[in-house]
């Protein structure tokens, strides 16, 4: 089962420090995934969920343990032309592909079939 860090959260929702770099390394430190929010704007990367707040280059986006949830339909264009980043796009959908062909959908969605993990903010 994997278990994927909702913006780098394990023990409860921190929004002081959600898709902080050093937050996101230390629960990759811990053995979890990360569904990491990602913008691109201005030909540069950064993370944030409600905002572009930390910039990043690509290459830390690079890292195996990353989900990257593209947050502008710029940082989908631009993550997809890189196939080391795992990455995918959703607005009001119920489910979703990611760049590596797995179904990202919401926990109150029904699916028949085998359940290869879990994101949420309780790890």
């Amino acid at each position: 089962m994997i278990k994927v860090a909702h913006r780098g959260n394990i023990a409860g929702r921190s929004p002081h420090l959600e898709n902080n770099p050093p937050y996101l390394n230390s629960a990759v430190e811990k053995g979890y995934y990360c569904e990491v929010d990602v913008w691109f704007c201005s030909g540069v990367f950064f993370l944030g969920h409600d905002d572009p707040t930390y910039q990043v280059d690509e290459e830390y986006l690079e890292n195996e343990k990353f989900i990257c949830h593209s947050k502008n339909i710029e940082a989908l264009h631009m993550m997809l032309k890189n196939s080391n980043i795992h990455c995918f796009w959703h607005y009001r959908d119920y489910c979703t592909l990611t760049s590596k062909n797995w179904v990202w959908k919401y926990p109150e969605i029904y699916f028949e079939g085998k359940l290869i993990g879990i994101c949420s903010d309780w790890l």
